[in-house]
């Protein structure tokens, strides 16, 4: 029997992944109207006189909405909400294992920006912060955007956690290859929500709203963008990004908002082609697309000591063995059965416990900077078949959540 067999199986037996569990027994008069009536209603009082209460007498202080529309489900595309389901419930069983993090899926059955960003709005006061989920691009940037000014942590794991990770993963990956950051470059196969999000932060332009406000404005320039980035070091020398119809350059015609804006502050030496265009001289290959597309020859063809990233689940771009073959160095993929697993799981939980434990009013850029540097530090001594700790490894998001902790009050954006 395959995996999905077992998984279908599993998840009848299952009756769905999740319950909920009341933290108090009600056995006795006196249980009841502590946990109801007529003792309910003092901390209903409580918090109506000082709204900032629901934070110490509910669980919103501890607990995350995982939001999503299902109209970009890795590797299923536009499934819709109730198909999205399993994987949402999923996604709320990895932050309690993880990181103690109470959460909850909101699969919402529209795919209209305005109306998605009205339901989160109009649930946020039960939640300590909101996890974005599998929303296709262009529109997760702007709903991202439009949900900042919550005053609760709002983050697209499918932006800011592959990032994160991918960061973590390139510092540990080119310390094996002996290369610098600043001399790196990068091609990137994928312009959706994941490989915007990698190309910003590996440019030091990774910011909550910064995708997403080309997507409204459709302006700005590179100097714009890197306002706030992180230090010199962090940035590589160029990233190159590839779509379905080729690199990303700025007299490219038929490119959204998003694609505009990224071509703007990308590819510095208006390269033109196709993704074997990109890759000729790069040091990086990151794939977050599809299946097979990446060929030897395309590996051949890049720089001596050649890192590849080939992220597409469940079949990437090049299989490991092939690109090694080839001659890459480093390898990693997105999944579990060969070295190097690039998983979201390694980030999203801890980044969340540590903005909730800060009480962070937002999820700065720094604080995923910080996330990177932690999950980096979490492997002492890397390897080419280990620059990034295993998925499975619970004491990873602890050192993430204390580094997002630290950070988020050091930056001074947490509630008094």
């Amino acid at each position: 029997m395959g995996i999905g067999e077992d998984a279908l199986r599993a998840h009848e037996r299952w009756k769905g992944k999740l319950e909920t569990v009341p933290k108090m027994r009600i056995t006795t008069r006196q249980d009841l109207a502590l946990a109801y009536t007529p003792g309910v209603a003092e901390p209903c009082m409580a918090i109506a006189q000082n709204p900032a209460r629901v934070y110490d007498y509910t669980i919103k202080q501890n607990t995350v909405a995982v939001v999503s529309d299902g109209s970009g489900v890795l590797g299923l595309g536009n499934i819709g909400a109730e198909a999205a389901l399993p994987v949402m419930e999923g996604k709320c069983v990895l932050f309690k294992e993880f990181a103690d993090v109470n959460a909850f899926p909101v699969c919402i059955r529209t795919q209209d920006a305005a109306e998605i960003v009205s339901v989160v709005k109009n649930i946020a006061p039960a939640f300590g912060g909101i996890n974005l989920e599998d929303i296709s691009a262009p529109r997760c940037f702007e709903i991202e955007e439009q949900l900042q000014d919550l005053g609760i942590p709002v983050f697209h794991d499918d932006q800011h956690g592959t990032a994160i990770v991918v960061l973590a993963a390139l510092m540990n990956a080119l310390n094996v290859v002996g290369k610098r950051m600043q001399d790196a470059v990068v091609a990137i196969s994928g312009a959706g929500a994941a490989g915007t999000a990698v190309a910003r932060a590996l440019l030091g332009a990774d910011g909550a709203a910064g995708a997403a406000s080309a997507t409204t404005s459709g302006s700005g320039s590179a100097a714009t963008v890197l306002r706030g980035a992180g230090a010199p070091q962090e940035r590589v020398r160029d990233v190159i990004v590839v779509d379905r119809k080729g690199i990303l350059h700025p007299a490219r015609d038929g490119m959204n908002a998003a694609k505009r804006q990224l071509a703007r502050i990308t590819n510095k030496h208006g390269k033109q082609g196709t993704l074997a265009d990109a890759m000729k001289g790069a040091d990086v290959l990151i794939g977050v697309s599809a299946p097979g597309i990446v060929s030897e020859v395309m590996v051949r063809s890049m720089n001596k000591g050649a890192i590849v990233f080939a992220m597409a689940n469940p079949v990437p771009e090049i299989m490991p063995d092939l690109a090694q073959k080839a001659g890459a160095v480093v390898v990693g993929t997105g999944r579990s059965d060969f070295p190097n697993q690039i998983n979201n799981v390694l980030a999203f939980p801890g980044v969340f416990r540590g903005a909730l434990e800060a009480k962070a009013k937002r999820i700065t850029a720094g604080m995923k900077l910080a996330a990177a540097h932690a999950l980096a530090a979490c492997v002492e001594k890397p390897t080419a078949e280990r620059i990034v700790p295993s998925a499975l490894d619970k004491g990873v998001a602890l050192r993430v959540a204390e580094a997002v902790r630290k950070k988020a009050v050091e930056e001074g954006v947490v509630r008094k």
